[in-house]
């Protein structure tokens, strides 16, 4: 098997051996999980680089990742579901986006137990390290992985692109997508390297001369050549967008990532002396988010859900704000955290059934390996209001040949959308300024949709152990208007005053990195930019929120505008911008003024909150209703009412007394 070992360093009470209501205690298990896997293997084959991996003396490529486990004291107590999170950048994510719906912050430790959701409800969870490039010992769980070697037995040498948009002027960037382990620079002085800017990613970008910059870092007031920073002395302004290409020497097998995950949930799956899950795991599911989501799209259309052993892996996944994107998860000298469409090779195909690019000609499935291979999981592709706005979303379900809607998905998907939502499920209460220093124009979003994630959950699970089909698919369509062109929407928005609209939207595009790419190898750098896709987000109310979707009362019964949308703040550089071309997405919100007098002196045209309910009570009320309609079509939990309609009512009172206008 490819798990050969599992090493535990720690084994203890988890919670302080808090009781989870009838499933009782849950402990702690952190590892180091060692594998050997057969490079010429069937179920290996689409691992890029694999067969260029150091062998041991069995042929086996060896490698090993970190976990995390958490599961019931008493297995017989749990569900029989063991959850994989697929980890953000090192980073432990599945405890926040389902044990903490309804509370105003996040909790600053990743294993906070919240209101014990996940244990309640009997869950086995595994945190599991796929990224090669996370850096060690600083908390974070990431992939051992081995190096591909050239025929002379030296790691592989080529060309390798980076991004950089900075929120502050600074004259230097590491040669890394955040500050991962960086690929450096083989010659500083190479005369081929290239650096280009640009100010939106769709625009052409402009050559900035060799003679301007170096392979150099700043530091202490000393420069010194470093080939792993990028330094300029003019500096890179705040929010225009850099590329730089040049030659590195190293490239770690990115790929075993997939392995990874497929042969740690395999184990925990199946009978053995050193499963701690022995006989008490029947199904598992994979949930990713952004990146993550990203990281199972690409897991998913690599089709690599077979162990060795022939069997299956995930029963259930669900790739969550992922839009249409895949990544740099399978790929030479990958940058597993690079996320941004409009530079990610290999975008095509978006959707889980057939679809045709008139322009390219190229035609295919997200799922078409997984049909070739078998051992089909359930998936569920969660989207929100900003990837629509980011522009490739909608692609999952367009077809982009005719402008229609792609036929109705694949017997083993859904597609949601949560409306009005931003990337990331939103606190309270709005803040114009994030803790990584970006700031938009308008105060963040503030809606948790962590509710119709616990949903989807349950939805999925209870759909693979007994077949009962999950709710329909929701999401913005053409054929009912609710899917519309982004820039139509421009004049509907600037009818609320103080609300700016992108000078220019965005759109993923078509690029050309080579005949290679397709084998996981990047020949050119740049790429050659082509045609750019249609950019469809959910048409809006006369509130200006969404129509399309899943809409929670937030919106449906709403006291503000909520949007998947902000424009970079002046301070941050690059004004007309979208946030989200690096460093994360964001939308906005815009309550509505507290009183029909304040309403009419600013111009507002939208309903104030004294003419739209009688009183806390009306509005309270009214939520529940809402509330309850969503549970009883399945996108919310009858255990989720009582705390949605808590929130609401801290919302009104709050925007009541702090109503725009």
């Amino acid at each position: 098997m490819a798990v050969v070992k599992l090493e535990i360093s720690r084994r203890s009470p988890y919670a302080g051996g808090k009781t989870f209501g009838d499933v009782g205690k849950y402990e702690q298990i952190d590892g180091t999980a060692h594998y050997a896997v057969d490079p010429l293997h069937p179920a290996n084959a689409g691992i890029v680089d694999l067969d260029l991996a150091p062998r041991d003396s069995d042929g086996k490529v060896r490698f090993a990742s970190d976990f995390t486990l958490l599961k019931p004291l008493r297995m017989e107590n749990g569900n029989g579901s063991l959850l994989y999170d697929v980890v953000n950048r090192g980073r432990k994510t599945v405890m926040a986006r389902f044990n903490n719906s309804g509370r105003p912050t996040m909790p600053s430790d990743p294993l906070d137990p919240g209101d014990g959701f996940l244990m309640r409800h009997g869950y086995s969870v595994v945190f599991g390290g796929w990224q090669a490039d996370v850096p060690r010992g600083v908390g974070l769980i990431g992939l051992q992985a081995p190096d591909a070697l050239d025929a002379d037995g030296e790691p592989v040498s080529g060309r390798i692109m980076c991004q950089f948009q900075a929120t502050h002027f600074t004259q230097f960037f590491l040669l890394a997508d955040r500050q991962h382990a960086p690929h450096p620079a083989v010659d500083a002085d190479e005369r081929e390297a290239t650096l280009t800017v640009r100010d939106h990613p769709n625009d052409p970008a402009e050559p900035i001369a060799r003679d301007k910059w170096r392979f150099m870092r700043f530091q202490d007031e000393a420069q010194e050549p470093d080939p792993c920073h990028i330094f300029m002395e003019e500096g890179f302004e705040p929010g225009r967008i850099y590329q730089l290409v040049y030659t590195t020497r190293g490239s770690k097998v990115v790929g075993l990532g997939f392995a990874a995950m497929r042969d740690l949930v395999s184990h925990f799956k199946r009978a053995s002396d050193d499963n701690p899950c022995a006989d008490g795991i029947q199904r598992a599911h994979a949930f990713g988010a952004s990146q993550s989501g990203r990281f199972l799209r690409q897991y998913i259309h690599t089709g690599i859900n077979t162990a060795e052993d022939g069997s299956m892996v995930l029963d259930g996944i669900i790739p969550h704000v992922a839009g249409g994107m895949r990544g740099e998860f399978n790929l030479r000298f990958g940058q597993p955290s690079k996320d941004v469409c409009y530079i990610i090779p290999e975008l095509f195909p978006f959707a889980d059934t057939e679809q045709s690019d008139p322009v390219t000609g190229k035609s295919g499935s997200l799922l078409e390996r997984l049909h070739e291979r078998g051992h089909l999981p359930k998936i569920m592709f969660t989207n929100t209001s900003a990837e629509y706005w980011r522009g490739d979303a909608a692609l999952i379900h367009t077809n982009f040949a005719d402008m229609s809607d792609a036929p109705e998905e694949s017997e083993y998907v859904r597609r949601y959308h949560f409306a009005g939502s931003p990337h990331g499920s939103g606190s309270f209460p709005p803040l114009g300024t994030r803790d990584d220093g970006m700031r938009g124009q308008l105060p963040f979003n503030i809606i948790d949709y962590n509710p119709l994630l616990r949903a989807a959950l349950q939805n999925l699970d209870r759909w693979v152990r007994s077949g009962r089909p999950a709710p329909a698919s929701r999401h913005p369509r053409v054929s009912d208007g609710t899917a519309v062109e982004s820039h139509m929407l421009a004049a509907k928005f600037g009818r609320i005053p103080g609300v700016p609209f992108p000078e220019k939207v965005t759109r993923a595009m078509r690029l050309d990195y080579g005949p290679e790419a397709h084998l996981g190898r990047t020949t050119t750098l740049p790429p050659v930019a082509g045609e750019e896709f249609p950019a469809l987000v959910s048409n809006v109310d006369d509130d200006c929120n969404e129509i399309g979707g899943i809409r929670l009362p937030d919106l449906t019964v709403p006291v503000a505008t909520y949007t998947g949308w902000n424009l970079r703040h002046p301070d941050i550089g690059a004004p007309g911008l979208v946030i989200g071309i690096t460093g994360g997405l964001a939308g906005w919100v815009l309550p509505f003024a507290a009183t029909a007098t304040r309403r009419a002196a600013s111009g507002d045209p939208r309903p104030s909150i004294s003419e739209r309910y009688a009183s806390k009570e009306d509005y309270v009320s009214q939520t529940k209703k809402a509330a309850e309609r969503l549970a009883g079509e399945g996108y919310m939990l009858e255990e989720d009412i009582e705390n949605s309609l808590r929130y609401a009512a801290v919302r009104y009172d709050y925007f009541s007394a702090n109503g725009s206008s």
